[in-house]
């Protein structure tokens, strides 16, 4: 028996799935209907959070493109563009330690100065198979006088005039540079130069040239013209001029006998670079492996293993300050960024939730009249999408021109140091892309979050939230505030109790959790100010002032999202000039004071040699005088239990010419006994390392040379004249090139300075090219290499996302006062006159102008505080003019994003309040 089975609906009915589909078919259609009308409606509001959002995608966009082109960055090849590979000494330093409960840590630092290679490595690398010519190079400075006896700068280059260096005759086979007049240099007294420089000197082949390396000046006859082959014109190299000697005679001036700075591998014909490298990694490594020429004196934990640089990597020993540099620009460029993100969602997500919460009354009328909750979420969802969506696109498109003029600006500026690439490559261009989806999926939470209140409780208590604000702030939003508000003391508390970068860093963490919990604890930083202003506003106001305070005391929800934009734009700009500001004001008064010197001897060249102090130093009526030989050293120490190795910029002087030249202020111990094997140290840092005179102390030098140094003096001026203070003949074997920026004397009291001045000049006249003999000479004043980096992006931040937070406070207030039109049309429909109204929107900007920049100022003075008084030992520094231009760009902005949207509803008369606004 067959039993048949009717599968088919009853008549009047369609399957579940079915109705679910129509379902959502009917919300999605209903949401689009409201948007589209809600986006007609509310054009202005929206307008405002298409610029806020435009801005966040292109600052996102262009910055994370500078990191980009920083991380990929590299350092040119010049010199060695024909090389197959190139074999140098590991630049770097290590520092291995235990952080508190986790487990080892390692740390990399760049060197400064260069580790150098053993000379008979070369024969090494010659006998490898595949290797046509394996050929040293050692650099020096050179500086020339021309025709007419002046100095002859080096080549143009985007980072300013490059340096000029000696090589060996052999070396010009390595970029190649090929005779284009003339003959190579066979005796020690012939040199062969590259066509810039000699079209720059007036000279060609045959004619004689005054020379200086790191010694006297001496004559030279161009024995011939030179260029790096392919080029048709006689242009030397982009980055550096070149001068070429003898091989011997290279060796000789080169000032390091038995060591290279380097060795050019060039291969055979047919043989690749994938195919040369593993043997000559095998050859290095072999049953006595190379090591670099101080692998001794070196840190256990270096790496005193040579290293062969093939491609990009190959203009790593041709520029040593490209790596640290690059370091330094893309940690700077990261912290940046961090804090764009979070300066970004801050501001998007304040724009867009008062562009909903302006809505709040007709969402809740829509929940009334049966809108669902989903509805009301997709609907919202529609119109930021609609609108954050264009404006990612155009912001994603504006910052690529922004990126490329924050490129201009490093290398205008000299931020970007002589041979450090930062490429531009097509496949960047996609990150706009990224940071654009970025900014719409803020834009959509931000949204989604606003609306959520609403869209969740029950219809009648909408429309009763809607009428009035609440109470009091969520609870949630109350308790986040104040954890974050504690999480930011701790980090000033940090910052109280470090040093250095870690101090930094925290003041830095500190600002940002500070300006959160404001804008998370905006409504009772409002109600505060309300209770201290609003007697102040009803007494001083009239009536104006009077329903100031009555409306702001009312809407503290509302002025605490006038208020905290305000807060941000002060507390960001204040920290990143004041940070700053207060380094350079105060290492600069201790630099005043620690001069003591009359003259100064400088030279647009290279260098001074050590010769040129002592001749000063002998002339009658000169009372001291020393050389200023700058290099860095390296520390290695703990910073809350992680290891740090920090980069140091240092000077060696002459200590028999202190304090007549230079005073550091010595606080214990005496600068005479400053030789080798010891050290002088600042107060800061002595405390900090529990040194005193007779301690010992473990430094790195610049060549990665390992020492431990006894304390002979402690003293107070380390801002000016850095850390540590070193003999100028005991730092000097440190340094690639030991030329002292300058020398400073001290004239005796009964002696003619101007005559004394005369004599100072002849007696230099045979010892350096192009000398320079001044009064009053500037102050000694040390910074971070860093620095230059960190001020060229210190005003880009401050004009880039200054400018944005300026904009994102006048898209909030003016939202703001979109949102209120019908109560000031309702005000002038009562009887208010438009005097009244007007005052009462002027004491409503002076309270947010007054809050805001108490709360900003604050916000940025309790870190700033902690951070100056650790590394300083002083309080924070603005110079007035900076602080007076924060103060009228928010007067202006907030008296801007107030009053002139309030302008149309004013015009209007009485009896024409009843129109829609």
């Amino acid at each position: 028996m067959t039993v048949a089975v009717d599968t088919r609906q009853p008549a009047g009915r369609t399957p579940a799935r079915e109705r679910h589909g129509e379902s959502v078919g009917r919300v999605q259609r209903t949401a689009h209907f409201l948007a589209r009308r809600s986006m007609r409606l509310h054009r202005k509001a929206w307008a405002a959070v298409f610029a806020a959002l435009v801005l966040t995608a292109l600052l996102l966009g262009s910055f994370a493109l500078a990191t980009l082109s920083a991380f990929v960055g590299h350092a040119h090849v010049e010199r060695y563009a024909a090389t197959t590979a190139v074999v140098a000494a590991d630049q770097s330093t290590r520092y291995r330690a235990k952080p508190w409960g986790d487990p080892p840590t390692t740390v990399t630092q760049s060197l400064t100065e260069r580790v150098r290679v053993p000379a008979d490595v070369v024969d090494r690398l010659a006998k490898v198979p595949g290797v046509r010519a394996a050929i040293p190079d050692s650099s020096f400075p050179v500086a020339l006088a021309g025709a007419d006896g002046r100095g002859v700068p080096g080549p143009d280059s985007d980072s300013g005039t490059a340096p000029v260096y000696g090589h060996g005759w052999p070396t010009a086979a390595l970029a190649p540079f090929t005779l284009r007049a003339g003959k190579a240099p066979s005796e020690a007294r012939q040199v062969a130069i590259d066509g810039d420089l000699a079209a720059r000197a007036g000279v060609g082949p045959g004619d004689r040239i005054r020379l200086q390396t790191l010694g006297a000046p001496a004559e030279y006859v161009v024995s011939g013209i030179v260029a790096p082959d392919g080029e048709a014109d006689d242009t030397g190299l982009a980055h550096q001029g070149a001068v070429f000697f003898t091989e011997d005679q290279a060796v000789r001036l080169s000032g390091h006998p038995g060591t290279v700075d380097a060795i050019g591998v060039l291969a055979a014909d047919g043989v690749s670079v994938h195919q040369l490298y593993p043997e000559l990694r095998k050859a290095l490594d072999g049953a006595e492996p190379a090591r670099d020429a101080v692998a001794d004196s070196r840190d256990p934990q270096d790496s005193s293993r040579l290293r062969v640089l093939t491609g990009n990597g190959r203009g790593q020993a041709e520029f040593l300050e490209a790596a640290p540099s690059r370091a330094s620009l893309l940690n700077l460029l990261a912290m940046l960024c961090a804090t764009v993100i979070m300066i970004a969602v801050l501001v998007v997500a304040g724009t867009v939730s008062q562009a909903v919460h302006q809505r709040a009354r007709e969402l809740a009328l829509l929940r009334a009249v049966g809108a669902t909750p989903w509805q009301l979420r997709v609907t919202v969802g529609r119109e930021v999408t609609g609108v954050a969506t264009t404006a990612a696109v155009l912001g994603a498109v504006g910052s690529l021109p922004v990126f490329l003029m924050l490129l201009w600006m490093l290398r205008d500026r000299g931020a970007v140091p002589v041979g450090l690439d930062l490429p531009v490559l097509p496949w960047m261009f996609a990150t706009p892309v990224l940071t654009a989806v970025l900014t719409l999926v803020v834009a959509r939470v931000s949204a989604a979050l606003a609306c959520g209140r609403i869209a969740k409780i029950r219809p009648a208590q909408a429309l009763g939230e809607a009428a009035s604000e609440p109470g009091q702030p969520g609870r949630g939003r109350t308790v986040t505030g104040l954890v974050v508000l504690f999480a930011g003391l701790s980090s000033a508390g940090t910052a109280a109790l470090q040093s250095g970068e870690l101090a930094a860093m925290a003041a830095g963490s500190a600002a940002l959790a500070l300006v959160i919990a404001c804008a998370l604890l905006g409504p009772w930083i409002a109600r505060g100010a309300m209770r201290l202003l609003a007697p102040l506003a009803r007494r001083l106001g009239g009536a104006g002032g009077y329903l100031a305070a009555a409306s702001t005391t009312a809407n503290s929800r509302r002025l605490g999202a006038a208020i905290t934009p305000v807060v941000l734009v002060v507390a960001f700009v204040g920290v990143q000039l004041a940070a700053g500001a207060t380094m350079d004001h105060e290492g600069s008064a201790q630099a005043r004071q620690a001069m003591r010197a009359d003259l100064v001897v400088t030279t647009e060249e290279a260098g001074l040699p050590a010769e040129a102090a002592r001749d000063v130093a002998a002339v009658p009526g000169v009372e001291a005088a020393t050389g200023a030989l700058h290099s860095t050293v390296v520390l290695a120490r703990r910073e809350a239990g992680d290891p740090v190795l920090e980069r140091l910029p240092v000077v060696g002087v002459t200590p028999g010419a202190l304090p007549a030249t230079l005073d550091p202020d010595v606080t214990s111990g005496s600068l005479r006994d400053l030789r080798e094997g010891t050290v002088a140290v600042g107060a800061a840092r002595a405390d900090s390392l529990d040194a005193k005179v007779g301690s010992k102390v473990r430094l790195r030098y610049g060549d990665g040379v390992v020492a431990s140094l006894r304390v002979v003096a402690i003293y107070e001026r380390n801002l000016a004249l850095g850390d540590f203070l070193f003999a100028r003949d005991a730092l000097a074997p440190h340094v690639s090139a030991p030329l002292d920026t300058r020398v400073l004397a001290r004239v005796a009291p009964d002696a003619d300075r101007d005559a004394v001045q005369r004599a100072v000049r002849e007696a230099l006249s045979g010892a350096a090219l192009d000398v320079q003999v001044a009064a009053n000479p500037s102050p000694e004043h040390l910074r971070s290499e860093d620095r230059g980096v960190s001020q060229v992006l210190t005003t880009v931040a401050v004009g880039v996302v200054g400018g944005f937070t300026v904009i994102a406070v006048l898209s909030t207030l003016v939202l703001i006062l979109i949102g209120r039109r019908q109560e000031l049309v309702l005000l002038r429909l009562v009887g208010a006159g438009r005097r009244q109204v007007r005052r009462m929107l002027r004491v409503e900007a002076a309270i947010v102008i007054v809050t805001g920049l108490v709360v900003g100022a604050l916000a940025a003075l309790i870190p700033l505080t902690a951070f100056s008084l650790s590394v300083t030992g002083s309080l924070p520094y603005l110079p007035p003019v900076q602080a007076g231009a924060i103060v009228l760009v928010v007067v202006v902005t907030v008296a801007a994003g107030i009053l002139l949207p309030a302008r149309p509803a004013l015009r209007r008369r009485r009896p024409a309040a009843l129109q829609r606004p």
